[in-house]
């Protein structure tokens, strides 16, 4: 089987009406939530895909410098074709990681010119399921995380995780209101890069320590960025306090940043996103890191339902002890009120994702398993420009939020 073509499609869904959130220090505008749907065809008819991050330059050079490569070539061997990539283009880590997005499409693509789910492709599953968390809450009235947290419990999540950012004891008392809401035996996870993102009112390590401990009361599971991603030492010495487990990885820039958040350590839990931090490569290499310092994983996952599946055939791999969550965010649909709407999340695929007592079911049928519905690339046609911007009150300036989470800020907006 050859490779015929690929090519990347932006999607994005304008928010019928723009969500403004204060928080703290300032205000976040969430203005519409975008995508990016990647396609490999072969000459066989049978066709690979992929969720990417949603930016034009992923477009521009997964079609002009990915394509060209990878156009005629046999597919046998992914990792043997991903060596070639590097070593003929002389790519950077950038290029290098837009590859590795890519490549999950191709690895969808030979499962299914093989017979095989992917998740048999990268080593063979161990289990046929992971826990999913659901992922919402961002700046609301503590009452208004204690109902979504009680909503996520309802729908069958084992856990939920929010975004807080409404200054110091109010955050503490967001968390209580969540537990008193959800009673004991459900899981809590604080999301807390927000605290960092407050220009002058960001919160100082000692604040920061001083929340966790009244977080602790509530028994989190985790307490993910608190503090500057890059500051691994404030990390550290927060990590030697042993307040509450810490979480992070998702602004980590390349496999160095990921390893040195082993050594201390800096986090519990370290995180990746298949999509922007080096796809099924960068993960299998770093769960064996993970497992031999007696660390747990859990997924970033902020995009689609493609993109929830894709994590899941790479997280099944491994046994819980080693991988134990993966995201599953949560957006507004009828009957169930989330922080808003974003259906072609979930219209990317023409069946829902298999869900039982809050862990996904991963598929066995061939490649990822699921069919992927084209008509979302008509009905979502692409929007240029960020999908959120944070405006601080000081110092007054803005940020956008661009589709790779692992970049910090993407500079001032116009």
């Amino acid at each position: 089987m050859r490779i015929r073509s690929v090519q990347a499609f932006l999607l994005s869904y304008p928010i019928p009406n723009p969500a403004k959130l204060r928080y703290y220090g300032g205000e976040r505008i969430i203005l519409k939530r975008d995508a990016m749907l990647i396609r490999v065809d072969s000459d066989l008819g049978l066709i690979g895909y992929a969720p990417g991050a949603a930016s034009e330059i992923w477009k521009q050079r997964i079609e002009k410098e990915i394509a060209p490569f990878l156009r005629d070539r046999p597919l046998v061997e992914p990792d043997a074709l991903r060596v070639q990539f590097l070593e003929r283009t002389g790519a950077g880590a950038e290029l290098a990681k837009i590859y590795c997005a890519v490549e999950v499409a191709l690895y969808d693509l030979l499962g299914k010119h093989l017979g095989a789910p992917v998740s048999e492709l990268l080593g063979g599953r161990v289990r046929d399921r992971i826990l999913l968390y659901g992922s919402a809450g961002m700046y609301m009235a503590p009452e208004g995380y204690a109902a979504e947290a009680a909503l996520a419990k309802q729908m069958g999540f084992r856990a939920y995780k929010m975004r807080p950012g409404a200054g110091p004891d109010a955050d503490v008392e967001t968390v209580s209101r969540m537990r008193a809401a959800t009673g004991i035996g459900f899981e809590l996870m604080v999301d807390a890069h927000t605290w960092w993102r407050m220009g002058d009112k960001s919160y100082a390590p000692e604040t920061v320590a001083q929340v966790a401990r009244g977080m602790a009361e509530s028994d989190i599971t985790w307490l993910e960025e608190p503090l500057p991603p890059a500051d691994h030492q404030a990390y550290r010495d927060l990590h030697a306090l042993d307040i509450v487990p810490l979480a992070g990885g998702e602004h980590e820039q390349n496999e160095d940043g990921f390893l040195d958040l082993l050594n201390g350590p800096c986090v519990d839990y370290v995180q990746t996103d298949v999509v922007c931090q080096g796809g099924f490569a960068m993960g299998r290499r770093l769960f064996t890191a993970i497992a031999h310092e007696g660390l747990k994983f859990a997924f970033h996952s902020w995009g689609t339902a493609l993109e929830v599946l894709a994590a899941a055939h790479l997280g099944v791999c491994w046994p819980e002890t080693v991988v134990e969550w993966l995201e599953y965010p949560c957006y507004s649909t009828e009957g169930h009120e989330f922080m808003y709407p974003w259906p072609l999340a979930a219209e990317i695929l023409k069946e829902p994702l298999r869900i039982e007592a809050g862990a996904l079911v991963v598929p066995q049928s061939p490649g990822l398993g699921v069919e992927v519905d084209e008509s979302v690339i008509e009905r979502y046609p692409w929007i240029p420009g960020p999908w959120s911007l944070f405006t601080l009150d000081s110092p007054r300036e803005t940020f956008a939020v661009v589709a790779d989470h692992s970049i910090r800020w993407s500079g001032s907006a116009p």
